[in-house]
């Protein structure tokens, strides 16, 4: 099985983009960031074309997270981030599929920081912390997915030097992210190549993914029951280089669920 994640940077505009890439690679689940669409416009009729079925929790102009499934219906079983009902961001939606839960996720970008946007992100963090903990008292196959917005190590990050002051790269942002691997989860990405330089997103000036001046923004965690399952990680830096494309790349892992 293949799940795969992508933050399209607006998905209407870049809708070619995401149906030639879901031909060539035919991921079975796919969480998607940066929706920037509301509900209404969502493209179903496109990707159902492609065999994909959908939940989505968009938002105009900003935020938006969906979940595909290639063949069967993801059933929804959250839409939004526990914890603060003031919170109208869309940046959670959670489904089952094939027998696994499914939380795709947009972590706030926390910039400029200090400011109020980076307390926001800390707390959408903290949040994120405590229902994590709570998925995993389930004892069920469980995956988080999606665009942390956290570089989580030196090896993460192109030229480490420039970035430290960045809210994707401060210590309490790594920390955070720390503290959430340190409840049970396992970075799959990680997992499998532990000591090579993999980015998931390249800004678009200064030909940064011609000089692979990237970060690794983009996370797979999984817990106790799924990570042995685990078989094959890897970014599809292909998208990235097309026209008209979004400044991330798809990242997709395949697991192998038990026969029995």
């Amino acid at each position: 099985m293949k799940i795969a994640t992508y933050n399209v940077n607006g998905i209407n505009g870049r809708l070619p983009v995401l149906l030639r890439w879901l031909e060539e690679d035919a991921p079975d689940i796919v969480c998607l960031q940066e929706l920037k669409s509301p509900d209404e416009r969502f493209p179903k009729p496109e990707l159902e074309r492609l065999g994909y079925q959908a939940v989505w929790h968009g938002q105009k102009s900003w935020n938006g997270v969906a979940i595909l499934a290639r063949d069967t219906t993801p059933v929804l079983t959250r839409r939004g981030l526990p914890g603060d009902p003031d919170d109208t961001h869309s940046r959670y939606i959670e489904a089952a599929v094939d027998g696994i839960l499914i939380g795709c996720l947009y972590l706030p970008n926390g910039n400029p920081a200090p400011g109020p946007k980076f307390d926001y992100k800390l707390r959408w963090f903290e949040r994120l912390q405590t229902y994590a903990a709570e998925l995993l008292s389930l004892d069920l196959p469980v995956a988080l997915i999606g665009d942390f917005n956290v570089m989580p190590t030196d090896l993460d990050v192109y030229a480490p030097e420039r970035w430290r002051d960045d809210a994707l790269f401060r210590p309490e942002v790594r920390a955070a992210y720390a503290d959430l691997l340190a409840q049970g989860w396992t970075d799959a990405v990680r997992q499998l190549h532990p000591k090579e330089r993999i980015y998931t997103f390249w800004k678009y000036w200064r030909n940064s993914f011609e000089r692979d001046a990237g970060l690794r923004i983009d996370h797979f965690l999984l817990s106790p029951t799924l990570a042995p399952w685990l078989r094959k990680a890897n970014v599809r830096r292909g998208p990235r280089g097309w026209a008209h494309t979004s400044d991330h790349a798809p990242v997709m892992i395949e697991i192998e669920p038990p026969s029995d």
